[in-house]
């Protein structure tokens, strides 16, 4: 369909937070968001109400149901904006979510509403996203509980597509979810159309499967973290590496004037592609890098 899309991966340190949107002739179409992460200082709700001037966000994708990609989630509801449109793994309800979390501390008022959300976001879709986002699609993958019990292991696996574009967004999937889902032949072959991977578990070296890039062949790497903590940022050679062996180039990003094979959301601060409808795609960032 013509038109572009934009989207935005934001710096949320160790979090997770991407919005996007179609637009047509200057016209912004429905808005979609990937994870709700924030910071001490920027918070989802409030780019939405106050810079994009909305109060409702059509679509949000909850990929992992832990604190640091819902962090902003009940700060939705504070702000009043209307929230149609949940998608999570459904396999993993409401009971056995709090049973999960309830081990480590009570829950935070951003896991009561995802728990909340669980029991009431059960309606059909009026408005299905991909028949809805000006071309945009969406194609998700999910492990089942109770065969998986780690929460990282149950993320919402969500493929973005636009033309000839396609950006994965793997919540944080480790080594027994990656090659669980490597067993599925849809999988794999979504895993061959991907030309931005957005790394798992914010690059921890336990969200890496070398096993995916047999299929996978992205032009860059996108990781959404902080300065280097928890070992986060340790694979970003082995990244680089998968990248250059099919893309020696890399990506060109608009900002610097230089060519990039892994970016961070750290060093970059907020990403964004604009891909038009052949599914070219330029790229800039908050920073220089």
């Amino acid at each position: 369909m013509p038109g572009a899309m934009h989207l935005r991966i934001w710096d949320v340190e160790h979090g997770a937070c991407a919005m996007l949107h179609h637009t047509l002739n200057g016209v912004a179409g429905r808005l979609a968001m990937i994870d709700s992460g924030d910071t001490h200082d920027w918070m989802p709700s409030g780019f939405i109400t106050q810079t994009l001037g909305r109060n409702r966000l059509d679509y949000l994708f909850i990929t992992n149901a832990d604190q640091d990609h819902m962090s902003g989630l009940q700060g939705l509801w504070d702000a009043g904006i209307d929230v149609p449109v949940m998608h999570h793994n459904p396999t993993f309800g409401a009971q056995a979510f709090a049973a999960v979390k309830r081990q480590s501390g009570p829950l935070t008022r951003d896991a009561q509403r995802y728990m909340q959300n669980l029991g009431t976001f059960t309606a059909p879709v009026e408005y299905p996203f991909d028949s809805s986002m000006g071309g945009i699609t969406a194609t998700m993958f999910y492990n089942p509980w109770p065969l998986f019990q780690k929460t990282n292991d149950l993320s919402l696996v969500v493929f973005i597509k636009f033309g000839r574009f396609g950006i994965l967004f793997p919540g944080d999937l480790e080594g027994p979810g990656w090659r669980n889902q490597l067993s599925n032949a849809a999988f794999r072959t979504m895993l061959e159309s991907v030309n931005i991977l957005v790394a798992s578990h914010h690059g921890r070296d336990n969200g890496y499967c070398e096993d995916i890039f047999d299929y996978c062949r992205p032009q860059a790497v996108v990781m959404s973290d902080k300065a280097i903590v928890h070992d986060t940022q340790n694979m970003v050679q082995a990244y680089r590496y998968q990248v250059m062996k099919h893309h020696a180039n890399g990506v060109f990003v608009r900002t610097s004037g230089r060519n990039r094979h892994v970016l961070t959301t750290r060093r970059d601060g907020w990403i964004q592609f604009e891909v038009d409808d052949q599914g070219n795609f330029g790229i800039e960032t908050e920073y220089q890098g």
